[in-house]
């Protein structure tokens, strides 16, 4: 009589040929089989390995919580390529993409589940690599726009020349600010940070060039000042174009002086400050509309950064939501590692009238509404969903700048900044503090972009 093949072991010869790792559970997540490449992957002999809990072989980031492993056995649908981090043998972190599906016998009785897994440490290694190429700092981009910021950067950094940043709000331009910092022979003094255009003309002043005690009511003790405070290091005033025609020649006088003399005070203080400015206005219209100085504006434009509007840069996209998915992980520990590509088309297609500000807003949305490993449509803002498809009649938020009053409404309707502006108001129901919020701008700075707009 013919022997019997030994089907056991032509199983185990079989999966042991196998180039992922592949290992069996029972319906206690007890390892049945665990195949050589599992082995070498996570560094535990199968001998070791089988009988034991999954969850202690494995030490996986998603254990416990949002095991995919556990989920398709509970739902009975398989997941693909799944991207976890588990701990081996050395407790060193390896990445792994996982895929599950339910084990039945012939009968369709449930008898565990199997998972197989790639390791994707030099994938992983290569992707870090790209990244640095791509950023600086802790900025990301393969757009040229962005490349050649990061290629100005470090000569920028290297001289004391004033630096007018420009660009949308939300684009990254104190981002610029801290990398510029960061690179230069200051970075062991201070990078202080004043947003000109949140404050009135005498507040901003003291906040500045510090005062005296008794200059005006409520000054009961005297202050240095931002000047003061950033000597030595880095002066960022940002919302530079916000300030007024009355103040731009005091702070002109400064910056030619050196010299900063407090409110109430007729001693002048000298400071050694690097001033870096930024705005998202047109400075250079302003000057032609008699609005800002000229001589302050050269004066601040000595190196001229100017940042893109994300929607200029899409192929930017995925590279900052990798970025941003990370830093969101490390301060949540949710273990959401990716978005759907339905997901992505939606965040690439997105118009960001905030820009890189509204994205880490989105996503940092998403992550409180997700309880998967991706991050899906239906986890995006309503507003999103509702704008992926253009639609060709006039949007409510056009008809309200067509409807504008004509001393602006003209002015508005060729105005990208304009539409853009009325745009985000209608996705936050025209609610000034959540749309000066979604914008990462101050509440009086957004009324008086409406005002100018004509959008009152």
């Amino acid at each position: 009589m013919a022997r019997k093949p030994d089907v056991s072991g032509l199983n185990a010869l079989i999966l042991d040929s196998i180039t992922e790792g592949v290992f069996t559970v029972d319906g206690d997540f007890r390892v049945t089989s665990f195949n050589a490449e599992a082995e070498r992957i996570i560094g535990i002999g199968r001998v070791d390995a089988i009988g034991r809990p999954c969850h202690e072989v494995f030490r996986a980031s998603i254990c416990g919580s949002a095991c995919a492993l556990r989920q398709t056995i509970k739902d009975g649908r398989p997941r693909r390529n799944v991207r976890i981090d588990v701990l081996d043998a050395r407790m060193e972190p390896v990445p792994l993409s996982v895929s599950t599906a339910v084990l039945k016998d012939r009968r369709g009785k449930m008898l565990g589940g199997v998972e197989i897994f790639r390791d994707l440490s030099e994938m992983e290694a290569l992707r870090r690599e790209l990244t640095r190429s791509a950023g600086f700092a802790d900025m990301v981009g393969v757009s040229r726009p962005m490349q050649d910021i990061f290629a100005q950067l470090p000569d920028v950094a290297a001289s004391d020349a004033p630096v007018l940043l420009q660009g949308p709000s939300g684009s990254g331009k104190e981002l610029v600010a801290r990398a510029i910092h960061n690179l230069s022979d200051r970075r062991d003094a201070a990078l202080v940070l004043v947003n000109c255009g949140a404050l009135p003309d005498t507040l901003l002043e003291s906040e500045l060039f510090g005062h005296v005690r008794g200059a005006f009511t409520d000054a009961r003790s005297s202050r240095s000042g931002r000047f003061r405070a950033a000597d030595g290091g880095t002066l960022l005033l940002d919302e530079i174009g916000e300030i007024s025609p009355a103040f731009q020649v005091k702070l002109l006088r400064v910056l030619e002086d050196g010299e900063v003399t407090p409110l109430g005070s007729s001693r002048s203080v000298r400071v050694n400050v690097r001033v870096i400015a930024a705005t998202h206005r047109d400075l250079e219209r302003l000057v032609r509309e008699g609005r800002f100085r000229e001589d302050l504006y050269y004066r601040l434009r000595v190196i001229p950064l100017s940042l893109p509007p994300l929607r200029e840069r899409r192929e930017d996209i995925p590279l900052l939501v990798d970025h941003l998915l990370i830093r969101l992980r490390g301060r949540t520990g949710k273990p959401i590692q990716a978005v759907t590509p339905e997901a992505m088309a939606i965040l690439t297609a997105h118009d960001y009238p905030g820009n890189v500000r509204e994205l880490a807003n989105i996503l940092e949305r998403a992550f409180v509404l997700c309880h998967e490993l991706a991050i899906g449509a239906e986890h995006l803002p309503p507003d999103l969903l509702h704008g992926a498809g253009a639609a060709a009649r006039l949007k409510p938020s056009e008809r309200r700048i067509a409807e504008a009053r004509p001393r602006t409404a003209s002015g508005a309707r060729r105005s990208p900044e304009a539409r853009r502006l009325a745009q985000a108001l209608e996705a936050h129901g025209w609610n000034r503090t959540r749309t000066a919020r979604a914008l990462g701008i101050a509440r009086n700075t957004l009324w008086r972009r409406m005002k100018e707009y004509g959008l009152l």
